[in-house]
């Protein structure tokens, strides 16, 4: 018998401090061939005219629909404990973010 303690099929899965962090991003550029998924994650900040892709994440389309399942799932366990989370598109957001408005 194996005195191993791990279980069966289980992943070992390391992060490291910087990674840990995280990186904001407010907007999601999602583009596909017939081979993967890319999804490009940015950081768009009121009154600069050029944002960078702070992070870039290229899924197989098996992987990405299983991130969408995924998601979907953890969005419902969030809205069952914490209420339904309110659509962008039923929002009226002012282009300023509600900071001040830039000037030149």
């Amino acid at each position: 018998m194996d005195n191993n303690n791990e279980q069966p099929n289980q992943l070992n899965i390391e992060i490291s401090e910087e990674v840990a962090e995280g990186i904001y991003a407010n907007l999601a550029i999602i583009t596909h061939s017939h081979a993967e998924f890319v999804i490009d994650f940015v950081n768009v900040m009121p009154g600069t005219p050029k944002s960078k892709v702070k992070s870039r994440i290229i899924l197989t389309p098996q992987h990405a629909k299983r991130f969408m399942k995924a998601l979907i799932e953890n969005v419902n366990r969030f809205e069952s404990l914490n209420g339904k989370i309110q659509d962008l598109e039923d929002m009226q957001i002012p282009m300023n973010f509600g900071g001040p408005t830039a000037q030149a």
